[in-house]
C-alpha cells in the first residue's frame, strides 16, 4: 500500500457491525487489496455522511487512513447503492449468500478484481430481476461464478471419474430419472463410476435439478426462466454442500433460502 498513510479502494460492503456508541466497523471487498475491515466513525450518527454509505451492498471510492489495529474509512464516495436490495426479503437473502462466500474465498492484502467483477455484475442482475422466479436461479448463477474463480466450481456435464457425458434424455425433467452427485468427486458422476469408486459424499439429485446446474457455466441464464422453485433449491443445495466440502464452512443464508423461497413453492393438488 505504499508508505503513506492514506490510500484509495474502490469497495463493495459486505457486512458491518457496531463499535462504541457511534463507529462502525464495516468489511469490505475492494479490487486493490482484496478483504479489508475499516472503521467508520460516527457513522451511526443522524448526521453522519458515512450512514447510508457503509451498508452492505454500497460500492464506494475510498479514501483509507491506516491505523494501528484497524484502518479508518476517512472519505466515501459512492459509485452504486443497489437499494433495491433492502426492498425485499429474497433478493437480500441472495446478496448476503453471495456476501457470505466471499467471506470465505476471498483474501486480504492482495488485488481481487476477478471476484469483485463477478460480485458486482451478479449483484447488477440480481437489482434488475423483476420477480422472484428470476431470483432463486440468479442465486446459483452466483454462486457458480464465484466457487469457477477460486476453481471449485463443480462438473456438471461430463463424470468426474470416467469423463463421459451426464446428459439428460427426452421426457427425463418430466419423469423421475434421478442423477448422482458428490462434492468429494468434483461434481456429478455415472452410475457405474458410482459403483466402481464408491464415492463419499453422494447426493441424489433430479433431473430437473441437473438441467438447472448444467446452465450455470454459462455466461447468462436462458431466459425466460421457468418457475422450477424446487429445482433451483436442489441446486442452492448441491452447491452448499460443494462450498461446505470445499472450505470446510456452512453458509448462515442456506437456511434463509430454504424458508424465503419454499412459502412460496405451489402446493401439490
Amino acid at each position: 500500500m505504499g508508505t503513506s498513510r492514506t490510500y484509495r479502494a474502490t469497495g463493495i460492503n459486505l457486512k458491518s457491525m457496531p463499535l462504541g456508541e457511534s463507529d462502525r466497523i464495516v468489511t469490505l471487498l475492494t479490487k486493490e487489496f482484496g478483504l479489508l475491515r475499516a472503521v467508520a466513525k460516527g457513522a451511526r450518527k443522524t448526521k453522519s455522511s458515512l450512514g447510508g454509505r457503509t451498508e452492505p451492498f454500497v460500492v464506494n471510492d475510498l479514501s483509507i487512513v491506516k491505523g494501528r489495529s484497524l484502518d479508518r474509512i476517512a472519505q466515501a464516495e459512492t459509485l452504486r447503492s443497489f437499494s433495491g436490495l433492502r426492498s425485499g426479503l429474497a433478493k437480500l437473502t441472495v446478496a448476503q449468500y453471495w456476501a457470505e462466500l466471499v467471506l470465505h474465498q476471498a483474501l486480504s492484502q492482495q488485488p481481487q478484481e476477478e471476484i469483485f467483477e463477478v460480485l458486482l455484475e451478479h449483484l447488477e442482475r440480481l437489482a434488475a430481476a423483476r420477480s422472484r422466479a428470476e431470483t432463486l436461479p440468479l442465486l446459483g448463477h452466483g454462486i457458480y461464478h464465484l466457487l469457477a474463480i477460486a476453481g471449485v466450481a463443480p462438473q456438471v456435464h461430463r463424470c468426474h471419474y470416467c469423463r463421459c457425458r451426464v446428459g439428460l434424455r427426452d421426457g427425463d425433467v418430466e419423469g423421475d430419472r434421478e442423477f448422482l452427485f458428490s462434492p468429494a468427486s468434483g461434481g456429478v458422476l455415472c452410475d457405474a463410476c458410482e459403483l466402481a469408486q464408491r464415492p463419499e459424499r453422494i447426493s441424489v439429485v433430479s433431473a430437473a435439478t441437473l438441467a438447472a446446474l448444467q446452465v450455470l457455466p454459462n455466461a447468462e441464464l436462458p431466459q425466460p426462466l421457468d418457475d422450477q422453485t424446487s429445482a433451483w433449491l436442489g441446486v442452492e443445495q448441491v452447491l452448499h454442500r460443494t462450498i461446505q466440502y470445499q472450505f470446510d464452512r456452512t453458509i448462515q443464508s442456506s437456511t434463509l433460502v430454504a424458508s424465503c423461497f419454499r412459502s412460496h413453492m405451489p402446493v401439490a393438488t
